[in-house]
């Protein structure tokens, strides 16, 4: 099969995680942190923004169902890639906005995706995402996996991620899972 993995950061990595584990071709999703200097980090040493970490995903996809470019179509559209360190209530360094590509296909890839959704006038801000090459993935704890299946009922799930999720079924049917039970 043509698996494949792609990095990204795109705000809270319970949202990114909930939203990506829903589409076809997507074999597993991890939450962790990239794009930091600091070895080893967890979640409360991220939090404080000195680490230079960002919140990430990491995506393994079988391109064969689902392509590199489509994986950041819907990346810029469920996440605000206007905003500079935050997402909604989210602030920091650790909610960043990042492509970590893992070859020069993706970097051309990438930024492709951005120059594309910058000539469509989607956003009326500047994005402010950055693509960097990966260096290296650290998994988040066991309780920030599959944070979303695990606590829907949660206040920011509902109010957070739920509409994502909405957005991400109304917006890409075509390419999503059938049922949120699939994930």
């Amino acid at each position: 099969m043509g698996l494949e993995i792609a990095t990204l950061a795109g705000g809270c990595f319970w949202c990114t995680e909930a939203v990506f584990n829903r589409l076809k071709g997507v074999e597993k999703v991890v939450s962790g942190y990239c794009g930091g200097e600091t070895e080893n980090p967890d979640y409360e040493s991220v939090s404080t923004g000195t680490t230079g970490h960002a919140e990430s995903i990491q995506i393994t996809f079988n391109s064969e169902v689902i392509s590199y470019k489509t994986l950041l179509d819907v990346f810029w559209k469920l996440h605000d890639p206007t905003t500079l360190n935050r997402q909604g209530g989210d602030v920091g360094t650790q909610y960043r906005s990042v492509i970590f590509y893992h070859d020069n296909a993706q970097k051309t890839t990438s930024e492709a995706s951005l120059h594309s959704i910058e000539r469509s006038g989607i956003y009326k801000d500047s994005i402010v995402t950055h693509i960097e090459p990966f260096k290296v993935f650290y998994k988040a704890e066991g309780y920030h996996q599959k944070y979303y299946n695990t606590n829907d009922s949660n206040p920011y799930c509902r109010i957070v991620i739920d509409p994502k999720i909405t957005k991400l079924y109304k917006e890409f049917s075509t390419i999503t899972k059938p049922t949120p039970h699939e994930v």
